[in-house]
């Protein structure tokens, strides 16, 4: 792999893991659910000093805790009138690069992270459930066809006015902090560029949250049209066939996908129907307008752990999923498979990539 793109990789996986490595999952804390510690301070109270010098967080996400996704707090009532919120979970962060970070980059980055949820694989229940327009959850999309699962566009769309954090929703959250950076720094004349991340649950958001700034025209200002790129870990499909033609043709949003073989979250949802199948069948199942029809945008990147000397395998599939399992794979061993493009990497200068 070329040495450039894996450090950007781990770089960007390690600004995932943060959303884990800060969350507030005490149940003995009123703050459970919460970030652990303040936003100007984060990378530096989590220790990641390189982070620290790299980026710096503008602001926190929320969503609504009130969905009907796996309960993150069980064991616990949400009713506890001392808790900081009754609705509202943390759920990730913006962050901006520095002067001396952009310098090297080139461009002004806009970092995105998502996380997932914290306890295993306990969402995957909610992962079959039927697919819905983007269109019918508020985002501009012109074609009826493109569509989502509804568990992933509801947790990222879902709001609730009584309540501070969640008063609007992860999505109006997101959009409006990147429409400020974006005017902010194509107006000081920089090139900017959308870098979206996340591992699980957080990779669906992740894409789910790089398609919306594109459709909805966040990236654009009237300078510039700021790229936008997912590095996405371990998750699963999103939308169908329909979304991902337009996530990846008509936008031009790039992906690209870090999975484990081992790992089956990226093989869900759509385990029968999706990418791999023939194309006339797939088209077939969605003409036919079959709830079940998924498709994976972007490249794969494929990792084996069991091709490491230093990670013992068990017999608990959780530890195919986990993200800094992932970031070793990344930092010191090899592929299983080549990749057959490499996606536009935003966050490197054009003349360093790799061809």
């Amino acid at each position: 792999m070329d040495p450039l793109l894996r450090s950007e990789l781990i770089r960007y996986g390690e600004l995932a893991q943060a959303c884990y490595d800060a969350f507030d999952y005490d149940l003995a804390s009123r703050y459970c659910g919460s970030c652990k510690y303040p936003r100007r301070a984060f990378f530096e109270r989590l220790g990641m000093p390189d982070a620290a010098r790299g980026y710096a967080v503008t602001r926190y996400l929320y969503a609504t805790s009130n969905f009907r996704f796996p309960n993150f707090f069980s064991g616990r009532s949400r009713a506890d009138a001392k808790l900081w919120s009754q609705r509202a979970n943390w759920i990730g962060y913006v962050a901006v690069s520095t002067d001396e970070e952009s310098a090297r980059l080139g461009r002004r980055d806009i970092a995105i992270a998502w996380r997932g949820t914290i306890t295993r694989l306990e969402w995957v229940s909610d992962l079959m459930d039927y697919l819905r327009p983007v269109a019918d959850e508020g985002i501009p999309c012109p074609d009826p066809e493109v569509k989502v699962e509804s568990g992933f566009v509801d947790l990222y769309t879902d709001k609730d006015p009584s309540c501070r954090f969640c008063k609007y929703s992860a999505r109006e959250q997101v959009l409006v902090e990147v429409r400020k950076l974006v005017a902010h720094y194509t107006a000081l004349g920089e090139d900017v560029s959308i870098s979206v991340t996340g591992h699980s649950l957080g990779s669906s958001l992740a894409i789910l949250s790089a398609y919306d700034i594109a459709e909805s025209a966040a990236n654009l200002s009237n300078v510039q049209r700021a790229a936008v790129c997912v590095y996405s870990f371990s998750g699963p499909r999103v939308g169908n066939g329909r979304f991902r033609e337009r996530f990846e043709g008509e936008l031009g949003v790039k992906a690209l996908r870090v999975t484990n073989v081992h790992d089956n979250v990226p093989r869900m949802p759509g385990i029968f129907l999706n990418e791999g199948v023939p194309e006339m069948v797939r088209r077939v199942a969605e003409g036919l307008r079959m709830p079940w029809c998924y498709s994976h945008v972007g490249v794969e990147l494929a990792l084996d752990h069991k091709r490491s000397p230093f990670l013992k395998d068990t017999l608990d599939p959780g530890c195919s999923h986990n993200l800094e399992a992932h970031l070793h794979l990344l930092d010191g061993c090899e592929r299983t498979a080549s990749v057959s493009f490499l996606p536009r990497t935003l966050a490197v200068p054009e003349s360093n990539m790799p061809v």
